[in-house]
């Protein structure tokens, strides 16, 4: 089995050093690549990159800005590995705890693993920012009868075929939205591990606003309208 970590990454170079590190540093149960997607960074990201070259790294760059949905699809066009799961490079997330995500994987008992957020008051970013992440995840359990408890986790482990065929077409941070609903509408659904957090602020570089939710919204209804119409 071969693991591939997607890392879509704009305007980290602060921490994109550290969380490359960080990842190359786990004690990972089977063999691991890091695909690094700099989707048009203009604040040294591409230098950093350029000083982190390694046998387990595979770079690739945007000339623009795209966005995160569009920096993952090309990752996963560009991974090798037998498994996906998406790792960001601000540190919100902790690499140290993909292993856990990947144990119920290796145990044959789940198809995709959530890494799921319990969020209190020194891993929130914000009330409405939790909320609102509540709101969109009971959004999708609402259209689609099942029972996530989080919707926008970062860390979402799957067969990278898998990945490819759901075919996500969102550019943006709605690309979460659209992977969640495409699962739910084909029955699939996520085994959940907790895992920690630990959210920026505004100034630390959080880029996620209120209209990234209303998108997710306007998604997860036209996913579930697309899956009733196939059926």
């Amino acid at each position: 089995m071969k693991l591939s970590i997607l890392m879509p990454v704009f305007n980290e170079a602060p921490t994109l050093a550290v969380a490359v590190g960080r990842v190359l540093a786990v004690d990972f149960p089977c063999e691991m690549e890091l695909v690094v997607v700099d989707d048009g960074s203009t604040d040294g990201t591409a230098e950093v990159l350029a000083g982190l070259a390694a046998p387990r790294i595979r770079v690739v760059t945007h000339p623009r800005n795209r966005g995160k949905g569009a920096a993952i699809r090309t990752a996963s066009e560009q991974a090798s590995g037998d498994f996906m799961i998406i790792c960001d490079a601000d540190l919100e997330y902790a690499p140290e705890e993909i292993p856990l995500l990947l144990a119920p994987m290796l145990r044959g008992d789940a198809q995709v693993v959530y890494g799921t957020r319990a969020f209190g008051s020194h891993t929130a970013f914000s009330f409405w920012y939790v909320m609102g992440n509540k709101g969109v995840t009971l959004a999708a359990n609402l259209l689609f009868n099942a029972y996530i408890s989080d919707l926008e986790t970062c860390f979402k482990l799957m067969p990278l075929a898998l990945y490819r065929e759901l075919d996500i077409r969102s550019a943006g941070f709605g690309m979460e939205a659209e992977v969640t609903g495409k699962l739910l509408g084909r029955g699939i659904r996520p085994f959940e591990v907790p895992v920690s957090y630990a959210a920026r602020s505004r100034a630390e570089g959080k880029k996620l606003t209120w209209r990234d939710g209303i998108e997710a919204l306007w998604i997860l209804t036209r996913t579930r309208a697309q899956a009733a119409a196939r059926r």
